[in-house]
C-alpha cells in the first residue's frame, strides 16, 4: 500500500502512475483537500483520453465540474463523446441497494453498463464512486466493506482505477474494524 499525504505532493506525478486496477482511497476531513484530488484524478484521466466515470453527491459534482472548467476541458463534448459520464450517487444508489444491502448482480451490471460506454473505442476507464461514503455515513458499515469487496473485484476483472473517500466524520472506536477491513481492499492511501 502506498500513499500520498500533505498538500507538496506532487499530484499530477501521483496521478499519471495509476495502473489499471489501482483502487485508491481517501479519508478526509477537509472537503477542499478531498475535491483537490478528485480534480487532478478527473482532470487527469480526462486530459491523458481516459473515460472517466464519476458517481458522487450532487455538491461534489457541482464543484468538481467548476474545476474542471479551469483546466480548459470541456465537458459538454466529453460528456456527449461518453468518456465523462456523471452519475448523482443518491440517486443511482437505489437501484442496486435493498434494505441497506448490496445486489451483487444489480451492481455488477450497472458498473458493467458504465464501463463499457466510458471504454468507447479502447479507452482506459477511471472511476469514482461516493457509494460508499454515502452507506457508511448512513450507519450500514458491513454493507459498506461488502460494496468495496463488490469494486475491487470488478476493478481487477475490468482493469479500470478505482477512487473512493470517505469523510473522517463517523469513523467511531465501534466502525474501527470496518475502517481496517476498507483500508486493507485498497492498494493506495491517500491522507
Amino acid at each position: 500500500m502506498t500513499s500520498l499525504s500533505g498538500k507538496n505532493a506532487d499530484a499530477n506525478i501521483f496521478w499519471g502512475e495509476l495502473t489499471p486496477c489501482d483502487h485508491m482511497v481517501q479519508i478526509y476531513e477537509d472537503d477542499e483537500i478531498f475535491m483537490d484530488s478528485l480534480e487532478g484524478y478527473v482532470a487527469g484521466g480526462l486530459t491523458a483520453g481516459d473515460g472517466v466515470v464519476v458517481i458522487a453527491t450532487e455538491t461534489h459534482i457541482s464543484s468538481l465540474n467548476r474545476r474542471l472548467a479551469k483546466h480548459d476541458i470541456d465537458i459538454p463534448t466529453a460528456v456527449d463523446d461518453e468518456r465523462y459520464i456523471v452519475l448523482e450517487a443518491d440517486e443511482t444508489l437505489p437501484q442496486f441497494i435493498y434494505e441497506g444491502w448490496p445486489d451483487d448482480d444489480k451492481f455488477r451490471a450497472l458498473i458493467l453498463g458504465l464501463l463499457e460506454r466510458a471504454r468507447g473505442d479502447g479507452r482506459r476507464v477511471r472511476a469514482f464512486g461516493e457509494f460508499v461514503a454515502l452507506l457508511w455515513g448512513r450507519g450500514h458499515n458491513a454493507a459498506t466493506v461488502r460494496l468495496e469487496h463488490l469494486w475491487h473485484r470488478l476493478c481487477a476483472e475490468q482493469g479500470f482505477s478505482l477512487f473512493c473517500a470517505y469523510p473522517r466524520i463517523g469513523f467511531t472506536d465501534y466502525a474501527l474494524k470496518s475502517l481496517e477491513d476498507i483500508r486493507s481492499i485498497h492498494a493506495r492511501v491517500i491522507g
